[in-house]
């Protein structure tokens, strides 16, 4: 349960992403861009394995192995995608490419992204959110506020608190630290030191 609602913002990263089915490998720049476009919006918890890396997963979910995989299909199963999306600035070199995706409605509204992409036969998948092309701060803090006041989310008051000033008051790249930092264990001292402010 605390696991959950700790996970909550890179969750809300992974929600915006997950994604769908793109065509065949006739224009590389074409599937990329339909492929960033479904990202947004998909509920089928299959394209988790089928349409991101393993590497993927572990960064929006701050998860490893298995249980980014799950952390991945639960989010999908729940549906917080965005409403629609605009992709622009694709760039194919080989089996790599990059894309900057517009969204509009859902966890991540009114942000942009760089996103990174790499072939994998003839599917492209999403291997990392590189970084905010379009940083709209108010909109995210918002959206983290509704998500920690929620009953289901069962957040201490002082705790959602000291989190979402966090937020609030960080620079852009520490945000980014904080949402696409995987591993680094940056998002974990902000929840230990929030958990700790309180009683203090």
């Amino acid at each position: 349960m605390r696991k959950r609602l700790l996970l909550l913002p890179c969750i809300l990263i992974l929600s915006a992403l997950a994604l769908a089915a793109c065509g065949s490998s006739a224009d590389d720049e074409g599937e990329v861009e339909d492929t960033v476009e479904l990202s947004a919006t998909t509920t089928d918890p299959a394209d988790c394995e089928k349409l991101n890396t393993q590497e993927f997963m572990e960064q929006t979910t701050q998860e490893s192995g298995g249980a980014a995989v799950k952390e991945c299909e639960q989010e999908a199963k729940e549906g917080e995608g965005a409403e629609s999306a605009s992709v622009s600035n694709v760039e194919v070199n080989g089996s790599d490419a990059t894309a900057e995706v517009a969204l509009s409605g859902g966890n991540l509204d009114d942000q942009a992204l760089e996103v990174a992409l790499v072939k994998d036969g003839d599917q492209w998948k999403l291997n990392e959110v590189v970084e905010f092309t379009k940083f709209n701060q108010a909109k995210l803090v918002e959206v983290l506020e509704e998500g920690l006041s929620e009953p289901s989310s069962e957040a201490d008051p002082k705790f959602a608190a000291c989190v979402i000033d966090a937020f609030k008051q960080g620079s852009q790249a520490e945000v980014e630290d904080l949402l696409f930092g995987g591993s680094s264990g940056t998002l974990e001292e902000v929840f230990e030191g929030c958990a700790a402010g309180p009683s203090a």
